[in-house]
C-alpha cells in the first residue's frame, strides 16, 4: 500500500530553477526605486511567500503605499527573464512518472495565479496537476489554507499527503496542515534551515528526490 495518495509540489526552486532570478529581480526592483537593496540571503528567504509577506520581510520599514510600485518593477525584471528559465534536470520526467504511477498531484505556490498558469503552460506540465493553489487566492505560506483546500478537493487525509518544497515556509505549511513534509536543498533555503523543520527527508537533487519517492511513496 502506498504511503501517500496526494503529492503537492512547490514550484519555484523545487521544480523550476528560478530562485536566483527571483532574488535578482527583487534586488533590481529595489535599486530602481532607490530603496535599500536586500541582501542575497534576505531576498532568497522570501521565495515562496505571498507578495505582502515577502515585501514586509525583504524591505522592512517600507510603507505599504509603495508595495504596488515595487511589485510592478519586480514583475518587469522577472518577466524579462522568465522565458529563459528551465525546469531542474529530471523534474519533468519525475512528475510524469508520478502521474503514471497513479498519485494525485497538485501545486501549492507563492506565485500568482497568472504567473503559475503561464509557467504550467510554458513547461508543459499543466496536464499532470489536477489542482493548484496560489498566494493571491489563499493565505500565504506557512498558513495551511493551500494544503487544506487541496486535501479537501481530493478527499485525501493529511496523513497521506506529502508536501515537497525548497523552503522552510513549505515545511511549516505542511506541519500546520498536519501533512508530511519533504525538503529539497537545491532551491532557496539551506539544508540546515530545512532540517530544523524535521522533514521526512532532504533531497540534494531531483534524482535523489525520485529515488526516495520510489521507495517511500
Amino acid at each position: 500500500m502506498a504511503n501517500f495518495e496526494l503529492i503537492v509540489f512547490d514550484w519555484d526552486g523545487t521544480l523550476l530553477d528560478s530562485t536566483g532570478t527571483i532574488a535578482a529581480s527583487i534586488q533590481a526592483a529595489a535599486k530602481d526605486l532607490d530603496i535599500p537593496v536586500p541582501s542575497d540571503e534576505r531576498a532568497r528567504h522570501i521565495i515562496g511567500l505571498g507578495l505582502l509577506d515577502a515585501l514586509r520581510y525583504a524591505m522592512p520599514g517600507l510603507p505599504e503605499s509603495r508595495y504596488a510600485e515595487v511589485a510592478d518593477r519586480y514583475r518587469h525584471h522577472y518577466l524579462s527573464r522568465d522565458q529563459d528559465l528551465l525546469l531542474f534536470a529530471g523534474a519533468a520526467e519525475l512528475v510524469k512518472d508520478l502521474a503514471n504511477a497513479g498519485f494525485a498531484l497538485a501545486v501549492a505556490t507563492g506565485k500568482s495565479r497568472r504567473g503559475l498558469d503561464r509557467a504550467l503552460e510554458t513547461s508543459g506540465l499543466g496536464q499532470y496537476f489536477q489542482a493548484t493553489r496560489c498566494a493571491d487566492e489563499c493565505h500565504s505560506k506557512p498558513h495551511p489554507q493551500m494544503l487544506e483546500e487541496l486535501m479537501a478537493a481530493f478527499g485525501v487525509p493529511s496523513a497521506t499527503t506529502l508536501m515537497i518544497g525548497d523552503t522552510t515556509h513549505d515545511l511549516q505549511m505542511a506541519k500546520n496542515a498536519g501533512a508530511q513534509g519533504l525538503g529539497v536543498t537545491y532551491g532557496a533555503h539551506p539544508r540546515a534551515a530545512l532540517e530544523a523543520e524535521s522533514p521526512l527527508f532532504c533531497a540534494d537533487d531531483v534524482t535523489q528526490l525520485g529515488d526516495w519517492l520510489r521507495v517511500n511513496g
